[in-house]
């Protein structure tokens, strides 16, 4: 599976935490490998998507307390779910994964702006990303 196809369903995974509360979260990451199974996802893709979700989990105050010090007017808790959730995804990159360059980081967040988010989306997730590079 490329980098990308794995970065989006990480944002996929991601996004159910706006919905779910943290002990509901073991479920739904199970519950998502199952509405993907009609997909053939190597073990080590699985492995690679359940870390990378983890990982971010673990950093997510510190990720929220770095969007909040760049975002004026716009802190977390106004965020559109998907916008937070792809910024969230690649500050955890840029600061956190040694394997992604920044400039990739963003780039990708903005990609999957356009896929999964409005018209605004791309633009305003590579201001906040700008601000943080």
């Amino acid at each position: 599976m490329k980098r990308r196809e794995l970065r989006e369903h990480i944002f996929e995974l991601l996004f159910r935490i706006e919905f779910h509360e943290g002990e509901q979260m073991p479920e739904q990451v199970k519950m998502f490998f199952e509405d993907i199974e009609m997909i053939i996802i190597e073990e080590k893709d699985k492995a690679y998507i359940e870390k990378k979700y983890a990982d971010v989990v673990e950093k997510l105050e510190e990720i929220d307390a770095s969007i909040n010090a760049v975002a004026e007017g716009w802190k977390t808790n106004r965020m559109g779910k998907v916008d937070l959730t792809l910024i969230r995804l690649a500050v955890y990159e840029m600061k956190f994964d040694e394997e992604v360059p920044v400039n990739v980081a963003i780039n990708e967040a903005v990609e999957l702006a356009k896929k999964f988010g409005g018209d605004e989306t791309p633009a305003f997730i590579n201001g906040i990303l700008a601000k943080l590079a």
